[in-house]
């Protein structure tokens, strides 16, 4: 716990909602030390909440708790859409890694209930109620900046190996986000990548209702979906049948939780497609600090290591369900097809049964084979086959064989297929041309590429990418 008065009567306050009889003890705690003269600490350097307001739109973050969003509302009035019933609830940043359970070496064990989550930093605190620190903050009226030590979620008081970044502005009625992760992890363990939230979005229970498009037919007014999955929180959430929360594949890449009236919150993360929210508790009702909540989460797999640099952005919609789908209609990208250039990091590719050169990436990406099955895995995406007939990848294979496989995803588990071509295997980088019309079944909706060398197993093979999509590279 932190030494402050306020970070004691913080957790005073958190702790008394959870029962009568633990009241009295943090009590007594709190007056002891506002009244011992040999606990007067220093306060946090940086506390309480700060705000943009630009008359449209009001934006607060809690710098008691890492900088995390606990406030937004429309200007001129009171009412805040955002959750913060605990500190795992806000708009916050959240990353997971391995190993799982994670036990730091100072013997300290992750609450029974969270051991599934592994290595868990996030914004606010942690789930016994110690919040994170702020090391970093500035607001000049039009953008705000924070800096925290992030906690992990399922352990006692443990900060994280990292920091975490976050860059906020307004613009009429949104909040545009920038967030970066800093890892520096004494772990150097390359772990298999996870599902990332970017970021976690909790609103108030009369914001329950969860709307998108996830359909085949994106950006045509296509009808949006209600997702109605809700989490009987009696559960816990490992033992939720199907899991707490509903996952789907956002075509338009946006989702929204709204109330009766359709007024609420959407989130927008371009060419991010993998969501999943729902609802937890009895929809309908409760404020900030109850305990029924919305959820919306895009995600994304990604290997996280343990000296990297994350970054990710996405933008906060307040308004009416419509308005927030014609904001996305005005300002996404919708010609975009798959190009993925190894420059400066993995453009979200994972990998299976082989391991990269970790970070920083630095023009190229060096894949070493773990098996003789090795899979460079990309990440979700969304294109019709006719509209790119040929992908071109640039790669130098060192596999001991002359071929590899190109595969592709259809949307929704439909349709997909592989098409294998030659390459030669001298270590040397070329572009290859595959012809991906060429196959019968490639047609239709895609939503993924998959790169599998074929390789002759001997130890030390593997390939290097310079880049695979849609471009072709200069000669």
């Amino acid at each position: 716990m932190a030494g402050s008065v306020k970070s004691l009567l913080l957790m005073f306050l958190e702790r008394g909602r959870q029962g009568m009889r633990n009241i009295l003890p943090f009590a007594m705690a709190a007056l002891i030390v506002l009244c011992d003269p040999a606990h007067g600490e220093t306060p946090p350097a940086f506390s309480g909440m700060s705000y943009l307001d630009n008359g449209t739109v009001r934006l607060g973050i809690n710098l008691d708790i890492g900088g995390a969003i606990t406030y937004l509302s429309q200007s001129g009035t009171d009412e805040n859409i955002i959750n913060s019933h605990d500190w795992g609830r806000q708009i916050q940043m959240s990353f997971y890694g391995g190993p799982t359970p994670y036990f730091p070496d100072n013997g300290k064990k992750p609450r029974d209930s969270w051991t599934f989550l592994g290595w868990n930093p996030i914004q606010s605190g942690d789930t016994f109620n110690n919040p994170s620190e702020v090391i970093a903050h500035s607001n000049n009226g039009k953008e705000l900046y924070v800096k925290c030590i992030p906690m992990h979620w399922p352990l006692d008081d443990e900060p994280a190996q990292c920091t975490f970044e976050c860059w906020f502005t307004l613009e009429n009625n949104t909040v545009r986000v920038r967030s970066q992760l800093n890892n520096a992890r004494e772990d150097h363990t390359n772990y298999a990548a996870r599902g990332q939230e970017l970021p976690a979005v909790y609103t108030n229970g009369t914001y329950y209702r969860l709307f998108t498009y996830d359909s085949d037919q994106p950006f045509t007014n296509g009808p949006v979906r209600q997702i109605e999955k809700v989490w009987d929180t009696s559960i816990p959430p490992a033992e939720a049948p199907g899991g707490p929360w509903d996952s789907w594949y956002a075509t338009e890449n946006w989702a929204a939780l709204v109330r009766e009236d359709d007024f609420g919150i959407g989130i927008w993360t371009p060419n991010t497609f993998a969501y999943k929210g729902g609802f937890a508790g009895t929809p309908g009702a409760g404020g900030p600090k109850d305990a029924p909540t919305g959820y919306i989460s895009p995600t994304r797999q990604e290997i996280l290591d343990h000296n990297i640099q994350y970054r990710y952005d996405y933008t906060l919609i307040v308004g009416q369900l419509a308005k927030i789908r014609e904001y996305v209609y005005e300002h996404a990208d919708r010609t975009t097809l798959p190009d993925y250039q190894f420059e400066h990091d993995r453009q979200s590719w994972t990998l299976a049964e082989a391991e990269g050169q970790g970070w920083p990436i630095e023009g190229t990406w060096v894949v070493t084979f773990t098996s003789e099955q090795p899979r460079l895995i990309g990440p979700e995406a969304f294109w019709k086959a006719e509209k790119m007939p040929t992908v071109y990848l640039r790669a130098a294979f060192d596999t001991g064989s002359k071929s590899a496989v190109l595969r592709w995803e259809g949307l929704g588990g439909s349709g997909g297929g592989q098409i294998r071509f030659d390459v030669i295997p001298d270590g040397a980088v070329r572009t290859y041309a595959i012809d991906l019309s060429a196959a019968e079944a490639y047609r239709g909706l895609c939503t993924r590429l998959t790169l599998l060398p074929e390789t002759d197993g001997e130890d030390g093979r593997g390939v290097t990418i310079h880049g695979l999509g849609f471009t072709k590279p200069p000669a």
